[in-house]
């Protein structure tokens, strides 16, 4: 007998295919019959929404936090259920380790204000014309505890964006945009990626700014002629920030790796680098320079294997003590348009998340769509998405133009996987484009949690997809 959807019908607007046979077969969820508030668009235009696999004996199971496309934050457990959510959106959304804000359980950073950037604060190509004006801490209630921005900030405004930290110290560390003249640059005002660490009372006492450093990054001198002649004032468009913490490789001895230091990746040139904290200097770098990727054998490939082309990347980190590749990068590699110049990418190539040894600078382990089982191009973002270690040796992964996130094993076994049901305008003023587009995941232990909150641990099996339908209307 053929399976039959119910529960609620949306629209794809923004990129996904109905194809997530095999081991990431699309199953059941919260879809129903009628579309009369969607048009049909040229990709599939109905699938399931909310949780579509679970194996709770196979995933580590724990909250994930995320903003949605709706401009709300939630914390979901893995059978979907909304457990608590903050009606601020999050460029990402954090929730903070309670050992970083004295025992506190449940406290979230997040946008608390936004403007409209107008004038010589637009830049072009960006789809998104909000500036966030101060960000905050609120606490489990919604109570704020902390925030920044306004008079506080350079200019009236946090501009807070893609990353923010809470230090063991206490103080916040955030990436945000600096719009400013560059000499020598062709853009009159060029939009510059600045770090900032704010202690609580709201003071900056460090600041980096990443027009000061553009002779380490590794460009020739005809690549940085490309740079500063870029159509785009966004020239850098650095969109992760992360603080390298304890590891094994400042524990044997290499200094690059003060867990101090900050690591920090430019999607529109295609590197990776380490900023010593006391200096300000780039210590170790990947990219911009890679060798080609060999479309017709990549994903068969054995690692560990050398290094090959990344492109458009996003949310490299070090994985954390105490988690599997503890010390190795981690990183999104979209495989998007990106480069000074452009790199050539494979026509139906995927993306993929990899993992790295920074020392090497090999690949030790990969996720893309072939580790599933699947064609390479069945797993793509060419932007925004994030990929995280987990206690169990998993990696939850956000396929972030999809709205999708799951969780993998080792071998590629996609043990959970949700499909994001909250959508919103993609574009200012677009309000027939609609997308449920979701930047970053993070999980979330049970812990962090206030004690007593609820989870639930179901069992979610999938159809077989072949014999998915939804039945004519009566």
């Amino acid at each position: 007998m053929m399976q039959t959807l119910s529960g609620q019908v949306s629209k794809k607007q923004c990129a996904t295919l109905l194809r997530r046979g095999g081991a990431t077969a699309v199953v059941l969820s919260q879809l129903a019959l009628g579309a009369a508030n969607f048009k049909a668009a040229a990709e599939p235009s109905v699938y399931p929404t909310g949780v579509t696999r679970y194996d709770p004996a196979k995933a580590y199971n724990s909250y994930v936090l995320f903003s949605g496309a709706d401009k709300i934050t939630r914390l979901i457990d893995l059978n979907g259920n909304v457990v608590r959510e903050w009606k601020y959106a999050g460029f990402p959304s954090v929730v903070l380790d309670p050992a970083l804000v004295g025992g506190g359980r449940g406290h979230v950073l997040l946008t608390l204000a936004s403007i409209d950037a107008k004038g010589s604060g637009l830049v072009p190509g960006r789809a998104i014309r909000e500036v966030t004006k101060t960000i905050g801490e609120l606490d489990w209630d919604g109570r704020t505890v902390w925030e920044w921005g306004g008079d506080k900030a350079p200019g009236g405004a946090a501009q807070q964006h893609h990353d923010l930290r809470r230090l063991p110290n206490g103080n916040t560390l955030i990436l945000a945009n600096l719009l400013h003249p560059i000499p020598g640059f062709t853009q009159p005002q060029v939009l510059d990626d600045v770090i900032y660490e704010i202690e609580p009372g709201g003071a900056i006492v460090w600041k980096w700014v990443a027009s000061e450093h553009l002779d380490e990054f590794g460009f020739t001198p005809d690549e940085l002629n490309l740079v500063r002649n870029a159509n785009t004032a966004d020239y850098l468009h650095v969109n992760n920030l992360s603080v390298l913490g304890p590891n094994r490789w400042f524990t044997g001895g290499d200094k690059r790796f003060d867990p101090d230091n900050v690591l920090i990746d430019s999607r529109n040139a295609n590197f990776i680098i380490i900023i010593d904290k006391k200096t300000g200097k780039v210590v170790w770098s990947l990219g911009p320079h890679y060798p080609a990727n060999d479309v017709v054998t990549r994903g068969k490939k054995q690692a560990p294997r050398p290094i090959d082309q990344i492109s458009g990347q996003h949310d490299a980190h070090l994985i954390p003590e105490g988690l599997a590749g503890a010390g190795n990068l981690l990183v999104f590699d979209n495989q998007g348009e990106a480069g000074y110049p452009p790199v050539a990418l494979g026509v139906t190539g995927g993306s993929r998340v990899l993992e790295i040894d920074p020392i090497k600078q090999e690949i030790v382990w990969e996720y893309s769509g072939e580790s599933s089982g699947q064609p390479g191009w069945t797993f793509r973002s060419s932007f925004i998405s994030s990929a995280r270690r987990l206690p169990n040796g998993n990696t939850l992964i956000d396929e972030g133009y999809n709205g999708r996130f799951f969780q993998v094993t080792p071998k590629g076994e996609i043990v959970w996987e949700y499909i994001s049901p909250y959508f919103g305008n993609f574009g200012e003023g677009e309000q027939d484009r609609q997308s449920n587009w979701v930047y970053r995941a993070q999980p979330v232990p049970y812990e962090w949690a206030p004690a007593g909150t609820a989870h639930s641990e179901k069992a979610v099996v999938p159809p077989a997809l072949a014999e998915f339908r939804i039945p004519a209307k009566p």
